[in-house]
């Protein structure tokens, strides 16, 4: 009734010379082995079919992936540094300085932190900056309208040796890439430290008025006075952001 134990007639296929049986039992040291193995496998099964080109290798493509990764990685942004000639400022000094044009007050929290951000890298290569704060000196925003001849801006806006760099998103790209060292290292350095006068605000009292921004008249009464802003302060003429 039941069939008796003896020798079974089916065939069992040796799977030790399998390619993926082979490839999961070997070691690292056997990539090499197993590359020349494909790469004499794949010329075999040429001699058959002529017509198809072989495909290439795993490794072939993840090699040229990399490399198109590291190419795209390195390319310098779209800037009008590198592309056509940006506008050029006029005042005298700007091509031996960086000129920042920036926003110390906290309206707009990304312009603040992206302001923050660019001051903070520009900062760290030691060199001469002109920083333009347009909170305190409304004057700023009409000079940075006619250099771009824009009405509506957004900040920061960086000029390196008198050429329009760019933004914020610029500023980081070329310092990611290691361009914008590149570009600032003809630029004269300057000593590390805060101005003893303003304290790094590059601004102070005005003389005149003593931050006021009015003087008194025994004939006309009060006036506005001239020789400030409309905050009543000067640049301060002893640090690294007075012009040259």
């Amino acid at each position: 009734m039941w069939r008796s134990w003896g020798k079974s007639t089916v065939k069992i296929h040796d799977t030790s010379s399998s390619p993926s049986t082979h490839f999961a039992c070997s070691s690292f040291k056997d990539l090499p082995d197993l590359c020349l193995d494909d790469e004499e496998s794949d010329s075999s099964s040429s001699q058959f079919s002529t017509s198809k080109k072989p495909l290439p290798s795993i490794f072939h493509r993840v090699r040229l992936a990399n490399s198109l990764l590291r190419s795209w990685s390195t390319r310098p942004p779209e800037s009008v540094f590198y592309g056509q000639p940006g506008p050029s400022i006029s005042f005298p000094g700007a091509e031996k300085r960086i000129v920042l044009y920036f926003t110390s007050l906290r309206v707009v929290r990304r312009t603040f932190e992206d302001c923050k951000t660019v001051r903070s890298i520009l900062r760290g290569f030691r060199v001469s900056i002109d920083e333009r704060d347009l909170s305190m000196d409304s004057g700023f925003l009409s000079e940075l309208q006619q250099i771009l001849g824009q009405r509506k801006l957004t900040l920061p806006r960086v000029f390196i040796g008198g050429r329009y760099v760019g933004g914020a998103d610029e500023i980081r790209q070329l310092h990611e890439t290691g361009e914008l060292k590149k570009i600032v290292q003809g630029l004269p350095a300057v000593e590390p430290g805060v101005c003893d006068t303003c304290g790094g605000y590059c601004f102070i009292l005005c003389d005149e008025c003593h931050g006021s921004h009015k003087l008194y008249n025994d004939k006309t009464g009060f006036m506005c006075c001239i020789a400030c802003n409309e905050n009543g302060l000067i640049r301060c003429p002893s640090c690294s952001c007075a012009l040259l």
